[in-house]
């Protein structure tokens, strides 16, 4: 992998881009696979799909991380309040058909 000042041209630097997009879409179908086993434990433990503190603790989590890594704590709360989103709509949808 290249660095961003490593790339010498628009091709290179847009493979480098390719190349982190789908190491992202990859580390997503990961934490996917955390979601489901969620929902086995939740199913379990009698929890709901959706705990409020939990959530808050996550994007204060990721804030601080996009702060550390300097990148806008806006930009990545707004994005992971909707991957929460989905998450737990995808939870309730498994909690509820078992």
């Amino acid at each position: 992998m290249l660095s961003p000042a490593d790339c010498p041209d628009m091709p290179a630097l847009r493979a480098q881009i390719d190349a982190l997009d789908t190491e992202l879409v990859q580390l997503l179908a990961r934490r996917v696979g955390y979601i489901d086993r969620a929902v086995d434990i939740k199913k379990e433990a009698g929890l709901p799909a959706s705990i409020p503190a939990r959530v808050e603790e996550v994007i204060a989590s990721v804030r601080a991380t996009a702060v550390d890594g300097g990148l806008d704590p806006e930009l990545v709360e707004a994005l992971w309040r909707h991957l929460i989103d989905w998450s737990i709509a995808r939870e309730a949808r498994s909690i509820e058909f078992s």
